[in-house]
């Protein structure tokens, strides 16, 4: 018998039809241009090539170095580091918050924004996606078997969603909303009175409010970016991802941390109590001083990156983009240049030709075609040469 074209393996109906992730895809064929002697220019990924702060990886080291910090640690993170988690909150925010009830340590923010759609979605339900959005709030709704409703970020509408304009009978169905500001791909801000507006929406509709917000710390020209859970009420609607990966440099180290309502809190440790065994005490620590040490190190750190803003903006502005100034996170999102439809075609072109990568807007959502997203993320003078390959490719 042939079963050589047989295969016994069947994946779940759930994933069978998923595409690899974008940056997977993209890793492949960029390694595929370097075997061949191009020099790749990467500004599509959005990880800090800055290091943490020197104190921060001495307690690492100095953690890593004793005998007993090689065990488990407790799921969800050590009380010491919830305390932290709230300390920082409490400093930063003015927030008070229950570490034992109302904090959670995560394997990096990806893991909990995933994780919650797992925990709070039935089959049927609908979850408010932004779109254009980071896109692991749509491939957790897809896997947890809820029914995507886009609400579209525009330029016009200063890339806030538009909650007067979602139907009724959505609203009934909705069981969850994600935020995200600053805003991943586009560089937007959200004033606080949308905050406001948003939980006010979510007790009128009985809806989960999750904001993802890894880059509150990573602002310029004076702007301070809120929490959600500066809003009176928002602990009884919300949820709160945030990431020491963008905020202290630590995107490897997969440290994060969710806050807010007691009870979403809970179904994320019993989940996560399934499914991982936390993490290893030397990066706990490590976290713990990041979060409560010396802050002021990260004004220095956030003027490089308005600095390579400053040269990026200048080089797509001279390039043909349309791009406005973003006052916080690592993105500018720019607008293609005129006669440029394609961002795909537009980003596949450079790479190739160019030797320049940026990520196109359509990833992100079809609200996002037309645009790229361009990563700060990489050191200054590789970025002014990047900016240097696109003015001279876009003038041929």
């Amino acid at each position: 018998m042939n079963h050589q074209n047989k295969s016994i393996f069947r994946p779940a109906d759930r994933i069978a039809s998923f595409k690899p992730y974008f940056f997977a895809s993209l890793n492949q064929k960029i390694t595929e241009l370097k075997a061949l002697g191009v020099d790749v220019i990467r500004l599509d990924m959005g990880s800090p090539d800055l290091p943490p702060a020197d104190f921060i990886t001495e307690v690492l080291i100095s953690t890593a170095r004793r005998s007993d910090t090689h065990g488990y640690t407790p799921n969800g993170g050590t009380l010491a580091f919830r305390r932290a988690i709230a300390a920082y909150y409490a400093d930063r925010f003015q927030v008070d918050l229950d570490p034992q009830k109302e904090t959670i340590a995560l394997l990096g923010s990806k893991e909990g924004i995933f994780n919650l759609t797992q925990v709070c979605i039935n089959p049927g339900d609908i979850v408010l996606v932004p779109n254009p959005g980071y896109p692991v709030y749509q491939s957790s709704t897809m896997i947890a078997g809820g029914q995507i409703f886009p609400m579209p970020l525009l330029s016009e509408n200063h890339f806030l969603p538009d909650l007067d304009s979602i139907p009724e009978w959505v609203l009934e169905r909705a069981r969850l909303i994600w935020l995200n500001y600053p805003n991943n791909p586009t560089g937007a801000v959200a004033p606080f009175e949308f905050f406001e507006k948003a939980v006010a929406f979510a007790h009128k509709h009985q809806i989960l409010i999750a904001h993802d917000a890894p880059y509150v710390d990573i602002c310029f020209d004076g702007y301070k970016a809120p929490s959600i859970m500066q809003v009176p009420g928002a602990k009884e609607v919300a949820i709160e991802f945030n990431s020491l990966s963008k905020t202290y440099n630590m995107a490897g180290w997969r440290l994060g941390m969710a806050v807010g309502n007691a009870e979403v809190i809970r179904y994320l440790h019993t989940y996560k109590s399934q499914v991982d065994s936390s993490h290893f005490e030397a990066i706990l620590q490590a976290g713990i001083i990041a979060l409560t040490g010396d802050q002021s190190w990260l004004e220095e750190r956030n003027q490089i990156y308005q600095y390579r803003r400053d040269i990026a903006l200048s080089g797509l502005r001279e390039s043909g983009f349309k791009v406005e100034t973003p006052p916080a996170a690592i993105y500018i999102w720019a607008h293609l240049p005129e006669g440029y439809t394609d961002s795909t075609a537009f980003c596949s072109q450079l790479l190739e030709e160019a030797g320049v990568s940026v990520t196109p807007g359509v990833v992100y959502g079809k609200h996002g075609e037309g645009y790229i997203r361009i990563s700060l993320g990489v050191p200054t003078d590789r970025l002014r040469e990047a900016m240097h390959r696109m003015i001279e490719w876009l003038k041929k």
